[in-house]
């Protein structure tokens, strides 16, 4: 459980079910899965940081951290429709998607501080989303939800972050074009099986025997999540990604970045919905 709050802190009793958006509700019962699936990273990452005792402590603390928003998440998918169930749902994706090897010491980044790095990255990510979903919808509940788990995903940030500048101040150093790279290897991921496989089993596998389909349930997913993006949350998110690279705020970089990606992700969302209206 997290340190800062739990699901008592939660208001439940504020729940409104006429403020649930429906295809918001989709999006996070995939997203549930995704956190909730975080023993696996848990174990993956103490497996390559084997021997270092602070940061398997710190990872550990973390995976709980991850799980309860994926509980927290769930609980309120619940509210918004009863049939909708962690476990199974749980079940059925770890059984059909699994993206971290579980018997190896070696990081999939190529060295311990590439791995750091890499969950910068995706904190920054996650931290960019779930602001986005906090200002997006107007359900009471949800957004307290999301406030708590934007503020974990800032505090993760910074755990990592830490961590790889101690391996830097011992002379593990990790330079920016090894740090671009993986930074663009970690942004072409977010288009792996991950989020789709997660939507496939939130959503249309407990309803139907339909197969798994990559692109639909892909789409599908980008559509609800990226709905949420304003400019202001996709700067945000790409600020904290570069400042990890190892640019300033005032950079070259940073100041051409945030425009370029606020306009990828706005043309984005206008094809999104032109394929699902399609």
């Amino acid at each position: 459980m997290s340190r800062y709050w739990t699901l008592d802190d939660i208001d439940w009793s504020a729940y409104r079910a006429d403020k649930v958006d429906r295809r918001l509700l989709e999006t996070i019962k995939a997203a549930a899965l995704v956190e909730a699936n975080a023993p696996d990273y848990v174990t993956y990452l103490c497996n390559v940081f084997r021997g270092d005792a602070a940061l398997c402590d710190a990872v550990r603390v973390w995976g709980e951290e991850e799980v309860q928003h994926g509980r927290a998440l769930a609980r309120w998918a619940s509210l918004a429709d009863p049939d909708y169930d962690l476990e199974s749902a749980l079940q059925r994706f770890r059984a059909g998607y699994q993206q971290v090897p579980l018997d190896t010491a070696e990081s999939t980044r190529g060295s311990r501080p590439g791995e750091l790095f890499a969950r910068c990255i995706v904190e920054s990510g996650t931290t960019s989303f779930y602001s986005a979903m906090q200002d997006a919808t107007e359900e009471p509940v949800l957004r307290q939800i999301a406030r708590n788990i934007a503020a974990d995903e800032v505090r993760h940030y910074k755990l990592f972050r830490s961590h790889l500048e101690a391996h830097e101040a011992r002379g593990e150093g990790l330079g920016k074009l090894a740090r671009m790279k993986i930074l663009g290897e970690r942004i072409a991921e977010v288009n792996d099986d991950e989020f789709g496989y997660a939507y496939y089993a939130a959503n249309i596998a407990p309803v139907s025997d339909e197969a798994y389909d990559r692109e639909r349930c892909s789409l599908a997913y980008e559509n609800g999540a990226y709905a949420l993006y304003r400019r202001a949350h996709v700067e945000k998110g790409v600020k904290m990604m570069l400042r990890a690279v190892g640019f300033g705020t005032g950079s070259p970089v940073v100041k051409f970045s945030l425009p370029l990606a606020w306009h990828l992700m706005h043309r984005r969302q206008k094809k999104l919905g032109k394929l699902v209206a399609a």
